[in-house]
């Protein structure tokens, strides 16, 4: 251990005014609260057990775990939310706590298979049928980025979109991988990856990874995760639904699609006496579009009991197996050929299988809800099971060891059984750390009154009308975060209408360079739905305003949450306080953290709906926010910025 640890052996000692990281980095100010946090990991680790901790923002919880993590000798494990945090853990977070600790212990990003080229598929990427203008050109750039590159992690090729029609033909999944058959396997960047994950002591992964080792299905490979000794959950509030999502299973028009892709490359390459197989393709495209067609004309997200027995719906479905079995007898006949073919007909027969028995329980699996989605041209049918706890408290008795979860947003009413309930966490231990940011002097809450009830036909209108005035108090520098799509939209028309300030919407640009401009402009006003309730982080006068239009409440038409509701009030529970006001309380903490993201930040967090004070619940939505000064008064709103602009 070198010199300065023997001096400064405990994590809280070295992110102190005298730790190394005061003399490493410029501004750094020693904070009690991250201090505290990363003892209490630090004892965790020691102990091997479970904390669930709620790090306000502010408090800097990724130094608190990495410092412990680091200096614990340990194999571990950090899972995050998104690439773009593992990313910024992996190439910014890490290097400099290892930089200041002076110590050089190996360490590895690890993302799912999809997130790295395939030397194989690029090679063979031409031969897909109706390639565009756009995508030939992408395949060139990404052919002499191949021969550069020492990652092949995606995230490299920025000047690609992140949905480019490229991608899927340059990178392998668990069914189309051809394993270690593979031409390059040697060459195979997701080799390449697992190894270097294999040899590191901290492995940063995303949580569906961490997921798909615990369960060790292809995704993950199995071997990593028994080695660890300490898990670190980051943004574990997103846990839950991933695993939701994670252990589901279903079937797509896009699963389809790359099979029909893939055939037709494969027989090309290997099978070129075999046009029976492009002749099936095209039939199957046909059924796959009746189907669509079947399910209905809007995209929507419905119960599959609704549906499935829908003459015209049952007749599509038995010709689109017909066709499916076709394309695999052909496939079977020609799988010797090469091993592409093989397992173009492994999927073909898993895919037929999974079209045939979607709906129907399996009586050795968990209960679930079948539903399904549509889109322009595609679908997908899924099945969601019900609770995830008994399945992610099974994988995780497998990995004993400790377990830290954090984030910004655990607590609801001061309390993290909600949480720990939704993972089967039985014994834990709990910390809740508060944010460093002076909220007193920082913030105002403002709750506007004489708005219409939320689902009024003209609440939208009369919001924005009590908006404008703030935006204009504040000078735009602020972020509508809206419920719906359609609230947005109405919005936008209002605004327009009424606002000086440039208006910037969610969707119209991708969303960092949608980001990037709300930064430069300085006075812009961003309206954004889910994806900008949380993740997102402007620091500085660019964002001194939130408003947010209606308590974050799921849709309670949503198949899945109908099915959980009624699970829930189906074992004597309460559906409303029991899942529906928690997950709301958790949303609604989340839109609030956009505001406060520095010391020197301030604003104003206006919230329209007036339920926060006509309904008993909203005690609970209050009491979960910072501790925020609250009026009911413009003036007040308007002589907040005041003595911040004279300040």
């Amino acid at each position: 251990m070198p010199e300065l640890q023997k001096k400064l052996t405990g994590a809280s000692d070295l992110l102190s005014e005298q730790g190394v990281f005061a003399d490493l980095l410029e501004g750094f100010t020693a904070r009690a609260g991250q201090q505290a946090l990363s003892s209490a990991i630090e004892k965790v680790i020691a102990d091997k057990k479970v904390l669930i901790a709620e790090a306000g923002t502010g408090i800097g919880k990724t130094f608190a775990y990495l410092v412990p993590v680091i200096i614990s000798n340990h194999k571990v494990i950090i899972s995050t939310g998104t690439r773009h945090l593992q990313d910024q853990l992996f190439h910014t977070d890490i290097p400099l706590v290892k930089k200041a600790l002076n110590i050089d212990s190996p360490c590895a990003l690890l993302k799912g298979r999809s997130n790295y080229l395939c030397p194989y598929r690029l090679a063979i990427a031409h031969q897909q049928a109706y390639l565009t203008r756009e995508t030939q050109d992408h395949l060139a750039k990404i052919k002499a980025w191949s021969k550069i590159t020492h990652s092949g992690d995606l995230a490299e090729m920025s000047e690609i979109s992140e949905d480019a029609r490229v991608w899927p033909m340059v990178t392998s999944t668990s069914d189309n991988c051809l394993g270690s058959e593979c031409s390059e396997w040697s060459n195979c960047f997701v080799v390449k990856a697992r190894r270097e994950a294999q040899d590191a002591d901290v492995v940063v992964v995303n949580h569906h990874l961490l997921l798909a080792d615990m369960a060790i299905k292809e995704e993950g490979f199995g071997e990593l995760l028994p080695a660890a000794e300490t898990f670190i959950i980051d943004e574990a509030h997103q846990l839950p639904e991933v695993a939701s999502r994670f252990f589901g299973k279903g079937c797509s028009s896009r699963q389809i699609n790359n099979l029909i892709n893939d055939s037709i490359a494969e027989q090309i390459k290997d099978a070129p006496d075999m046009v029976e197989i492009r002749d099936a393709c095209d039939d199957i495209k046909t059924s796959m579009a009746e189907f669509r067609l079947a399910l209905g004309t809007d995209s929507q997200r419905e119960g599959w009991n609704k549906i499935k027995y829908k003459p015209a719906l049952t007749r599509a479905r038995e010709k689109l197996l017909v066709d499916l079995n076709e394309l695999l007898t052909f496939l079977k006949s020609s799988a010797q050929r090469g091993k592409g073919l093989e397992q173009c007909y492994i999927r073909c027969a898993d895919l037929h299988q999974k079209f045939k028995v979607y709906g129907e329980p399996d009586e050795n699996e968990a209960a679930s809800i079948y539903w399904y989605e549509t889109f322009s041209k595609g679908f997908v049918l899924h099945s969601t099971p019900l609770d995830v706890a008994s399945l992610f408290k099974q994988q995780r008795d497998a990995l004993p060891g400790s377990w830290v979860f954090t984030s910004a947003t655990l607590e609801v009413n001061h309390d993290f059984e909600h949480f720990a309930q939704r993972l089967g966490l039985d014994e834990y231990q709990q910390g809740n750390w508060n944010s460093p940011f002076d909220y007193q002097q920082q913030s105002l809450l403002y709750l506007p009154e004489n708005l219409p009830e939320p689902s009024s036909f003209n609440y939208t209108e009369k919001l924005i009308e009590q908006a404008i005035p703030v935006l204009q108090a504040s000078k735009g520098r602020a972020f509508l975060l809206f419920t719906s799509y359609r609230a947005l939209n109405e919005a936008e028309q209002l605004l327009q209408r009424k606002l000086d300030y440039p208006v910037l919407i969610q969707g119209r640009l991708p969303k960092h360079q949608l980001l990037d401009k709300f930064r430069k402009l300085g006075n812009a006003v961003l309206l954004g739905t889910s994806s900008f309730w949380e993740g997102v982080d402007v620091r500085g006068e660019a964002l001194s305003c939130v408003i947010i239009d209606k308590l974050p409440f799921a849709s309670p038409g949503d198949p899945v949450m109908q099915a959980r509701l009624e699970g829930i009030r189906h074992q004597g529970g309460n559906p409303f306080m029991d899942y529906q006001l928690p997950q709301a309380v958790i949303s609604l903490k989340q839109g609030a953290g956009r505001l406060i993201r520095d010391m020197k930040d301030y604003g104003v967090l206006m919230i329209g709906d007036n339920r926060l004070k006509t309904k008993a619940y909203g005690k609970i939505f209050l009491q979960s926010l910072p501790d925020m000064p609250q009026s009911n008064r413009l003036q007040d709103v308007q002589a907040f910025y005041q003595s911040w602009n004279d300040a």
